[in-house]
């Protein structure tokens, strides 16, 4: 115990028969500072605690430095400063401060700068060493990404705390697939690899004839024949999985009696194939935290630059006006893209290799629109019919006739399709009892449909007093746009329109539903399937970060606000508040007509007539960037968390990988 006159920071002070004498014939006082005892002492089983800095001193062996020192001076002026350490060691903390301030002020400039250099190491402590390793995760938990890395320059053994897997699981929590409150940044969720085996056929190229009118209205067909592609494929597709969902109903696909997966043997290695590519092997690897921050950060950042690679996919004989890609389907070892063109053809293609797998023909007029899962492809054309394919074989499955002018749009989920006309009218198939229904108020065109499930997605407040239209109750919703420059609202159950989105002063064209995140961990209205770091990233929410003992309590999730995009010849794209039916914000930005626009979680995209792609900041409606490449009006696109793929009417599609 210490007395009161005493530094209480210091360590014990041993008494003088502890310590151990010099070797005779010289005697004086040890050959270290009193608060450090020797190692025998220290051995010794009712030896005192030293302090920090005096364990940091026996550690670094300054007493044998200092005895050497004192080996090398006369016997007198050992016995003079032996004397003076002596006197300074059995003082109390008091009458020491006395002896330092007098020996400071007896200093000259040279002494003080060596006391300086001194003590600017001695006063320095490394607090990781001394905390234990729970406690200094703690501390490090409140740093940020970059104060981590500056943390893991410091020295190895920071190094080996600041990479801890713990730490980055709780920062990729943060940021990836979400806007961090803290830093502002959000990192995407990417899709989980395939594995794939490199072609070396690539399509061929074919020249695009442009399809637009000089009214800015799309024609409603091709005027010439398209030249049949000679890269047609016949053969079955060793992917081919027969077994229909139980979704689809009589109504679109006979349920078959039996169900079978059929493979084809692999081609030899000269002639590869993309239809023969192995089936994806699921690897139980899984990569440090810090390496998933790092190559959500790169990608993050290139967007935010602008900076990407291009690719071009030729194939097509004429404009595109429709497409879709997914990089999660069941069973196929590559991402799909599937394209619809003024050729009346619709393209497989391999996103990965860039190879054109099938070509779908059976429509006689211009193919407007398509939409594809894991078993079926459903397309829209001007021919005024529905086709239902399957598209790992090829096969039209079933022709849907109802409109009595073309097809433009479609959109569908678990049960229900909804395709909108030149007609002016929009139709609903039941998958389950095989109904149909049409609904009718738009005065033209209907060019986009958007169905939205109330119930599944968010709850809307009570309409505020000054909305006359229809409340949104839970249930099945639909979003129609239409060249009368309207949106309008229906409620599928009721079948009649129960809001109606007025603004735009050209036609509209397109629409997309996103959610703005509100709250942790809020989200776009339909989340893809999950990759592999967020499946991870999932489990590890639910089990917190953890270094004291107690469970971190959970994060109050908020539900995320949903707004309405749309897209339109005025030039301009709109957010709209789904409960008011107001404006929320408008982006300029375009000078020509905007065809087509696209939005996850972190930000919205949008293709136009002036044949350029403009990345929007989803937050304060900024443009972030401009793509130019297409030489033709861009007339659809589909958004990755890494990519963007525009269709466009040169006839060509393009893939902007920010991949770099």
């Amino acid at each position: 115990m210490s007395t009161p006159d005493q530094d209480p920071d210091s360590c014990d002070t041993l008494p003088p028969a502890r310590l151990p004498s010099l070797p005779p014939p010289i005697s004086f006082p040890p050959r270290w500072p009193s608060g450090s005892p020797s190692p025998s002492v220290l051995s010794q089983p009712n030896s005192r605690k030293l302090c920090v800095r005096h364990q940091r001193i026996a550690d670094e062996g300054t007493n044998l430095k200092l005895q050497q020192a004192l080996d090398n001076l006369p016997l007198e002026e050992r016995e003079s400063i032996n004397a003076i350490w002596a006197s300074f060691s059995s003082s109390p903390h008091p009458r020491r401060e006395l002896i330092l301030r007098g020996i400071l002020t007896m200093c000259c400039f040279s002494q003080l700068s060596l006391l300086t250099d001194a003590l600017s190491h001695l006063i320095r402590i490394d607090p990781f060493t001394v905390f234990p390793r729970e406690v200094t995760l703690k501390v490090l938990a409140y740093l940020d990404a970059i104060s981590l890395c500056r943390a893991a320059q410091v020295s190895r053994h920071w190094k080996a705390l600041a990479d801890d897997d713990l730490l980055w699981r709780e920062i990729c929590e943060q940021h990836i697939g979400t806007e961090c409150k803290k830093c502002g940044w959000g990192l995407p969720i990417l899709e989980r690899r395939r594995l794939a085996v490199p072609a070396s056929a690539s399509p061929s190229p074919a020249a695009g004839v442009s399809s637009f009118s000089s009214k800015g209205k799309r024609k409603q067909d091709d005027p010439t024949t398209s030249s049949v592609s000679k890269r047609h494929h016949s053969e079955p597709s060793p992917y081919v999985t027969h077994t229909p969902p139980g979704h689809l109903l009589p109504l679109l696909v006979p349920t078959p009696s039996t169900h079978a997966v059929t493979r084809t043997a692999s081609p030899p290695p000269t002639c590869p194939s993309p239809l023969t590519l192995p089936l994806p092997v699921e690897a139980a690897l899984t990569r440090p935290w810090k390496d998933v921050y790092c190559e959500r950060l790169k990608i993050e950042r290139n967007w935010r630059r602008g900076r990407c690679s291009v690719r071009t996919l030729k194939g097509h004989t004429n404009g595109i006006m429709c497409l879709q890609y997914s990089e999660t389907l069941p069973h196929i070892p590559f991402p799909v893209l599937i394209t619809g063109s003024y050729d009346r053809t619709a393209r497989v293609w391999n996103l990965e290799t860039g190879m054109e797998i099938r070509c779908l023909r059976g429509h006689t007029r211009v193919l407007r629109a398509l939409q594809f899962d894991e078993v079926k492809l459903i397309t829209g054309s001007m021919d005024h019919t529905l086709r239902v394919w399957n598209w790992r074989t090829g096969e039209c499955i079933r022709t849907l006739e109802s409109h009595t002018e073309g097809v433009v749009c479609l959109n569908f989920d678990s049960t229900v399709l909804a395709s909108g006309s030149v007609d002016t009218t929009v139709k609903v198939w039941n998958f389950r009892t095989g109904e149909c229904f049409t609904l009718r108020g738009h005065r033209d065109w209907v060019n986009a449909v958007l169905l939205w499930d109330v119930s599944s997605d968010t709850t809307p407040p009570p309409p505020p007093p000054d909305v006359s239209s229809q409340h949104i109750t839970p249930g099945k919703m639909l979003f129609s746009a239409s060249d009368d420059c309207t949106v309008r609202l229906w409620d599928l159950s009721l079948r009649t329109c129960v809001r109606q989105f007025s603004g735009h002063m050209g036609q509209v064209q397109c629409l997309k539903l996103f959610s703005l995140n509100l709250g942790h961990g809020a989200g776009d209205v339909t989340p893809d399937r999950p990759s592999d770091d967020s499946t991870r990233l999932a489990e590890a929410t639910a089990s917190s970060l953890t270094v004291t003992g107690a469970q971190t309590p959970p994060r109050e999730v908020k539900q995320p606000q949903l707004f309405l995009v749309s897209g339109s010849l005025d030039n301009t794209v709109k957010l709209w508040d789904i409960d008011t039916g107001k404006v929320t914000r408008t982006l300029f930005g375009h000078i020509e007509g905007v065809w087509a626009v696209a939005c996850n979680k972190m930000r919205l995209v949008s293709g136009s007539h002036d044949r350029t792609i403009k990345i929007w900041s989803r937050d304060d409606g900024r443009c972030v960037s401009t793509l130019v490449g297409h030489t033709g009006a861009v007339t659809c696109l589909a958004l990755g968390e890494d990519k963007i793929i525009s269709g466009s009417d040169d006839g060509d599609v393009r893939i902007w990988s920010f991949c770099v």
